[in-house]
């Protein structure tokens, strides 16, 4: 098991009385669980807690007045995920897939997957299927995008940047999820928190369905799959947003970390060359 000390601070310019949903705080599953978990909003306000969405992302809802917010998360989590050979890790067919993945196989607002499904199969089509194939994806996002910090914004989607060949952290994941899609592989967005990131920020990746199970990939190649903490699932980006907002507020400040609990779990080489769930 590995613990991971993750936490962020959020300083938001109030105007107007504005209802905030956060998606900052570390989800619960089978094989990540939360220890220690303090959240705090100062000035006090009342909060309420909710799920939403597909996967039951863990929300926080406030209203809040005309002010200086500032909101600091910090938890640990404490990770054991399975761990595979990816050789050995084989696709599942459509006919097999749980019904709750299918929708995962869809376009959707930022993964046009019916847009570039022909290009998907003439670039990954003919290739072995398995594990290796979403790893051959996210190695061509990779060699074939350049990641420019501000080069795209919250309307970029993965055709957009498919033909720019720029993006960020969130548009890596749309691009590879569309690709994988574009195959008949069910793909799904993850944000969280990562292990070394540079610079620290929330971080944006996303898992494949194989072999009957989630597994994690990160084609930006910024963090190792062993250190990544889970915070939102969803169909993009759209559904995992670390704060949404409807009222009249701007973000000031913002802080994110992520550290291991001792030395000893550091993520390693040899963890990059495992299949890594943790759903």
């Amino acid at each position: 098991m590995t613990r991971i000390q993750i936490g962020s601070e959020l300083v938001y310019d109030v105007r107007q009385e504005t209802v905030f949903l956060f998606n900052i705080a570390a989800s619960q599953t089978d094989q990540q669980h939360i220890e220690q978990e303090v959240l705090t909003f100062d000035p006090d306000v009342s909060v309420e807690s909710c799920q939403v969405g597909l996967e039951g992302n863990r929300l926080h809802r406030a209203v809040v007045l005309p002010c200086q917010l500032t909101v600091r998360y910090q938890a640990t989590a404490a990770l054991q995920p399975t761990v595979e050979q990816p050789s050995g890790v084989t696709e599942t067919v459509t006919s097999q897939m749980p019904p709750e993945v299918l929708v995962y196989l869809n376009p959707s607002r930022y993964c046009e997957s019916d847009l570039l499904a022909r290009f998907a199969f003439e670039e990954f089509g003919s290739m072995e299927r398995g594990y290796q194939r979403v790893q051959a994806i996210c190695d061509w996002v990779y060699d074939h995008l350049d990641y420019t910090p501000g080069s795209t914004n919250a309307s970029t989607t993965a055709a957009d940047v498919l033909l720019q060949r720029t993006g960020v952290c969130r548009d890596y994941a749309h691009l590879a999820i569309t690709l994988c899609r574009g195959v008949g592989i069910p793909a799904r967005y993850v944000s969280g928190y990562a292990v070394n990131l540079q610079p620290p920020d929330f971080h944006g990746f996303f898992e494949a369905f194989l072999d009957g199970a989630w597994y994690l990939f990160d084609p930006t190649q910024l963090a190792r799959t062993t250190g990544l903490v889970r915070i939102g699932t969803g169909r993009d980006a759209a559904d995992t947003a670390f704060c949404t907002l409807n009222g009249d507020a701007v973000l000031s400040q913002k802080s994110v970390w992520a550290n291991p609990e001792s030395p000893s779990e550091e993520p390693t080489d040899q963890d990059e060359s495992s299949a890594v769930s943790t759903s």
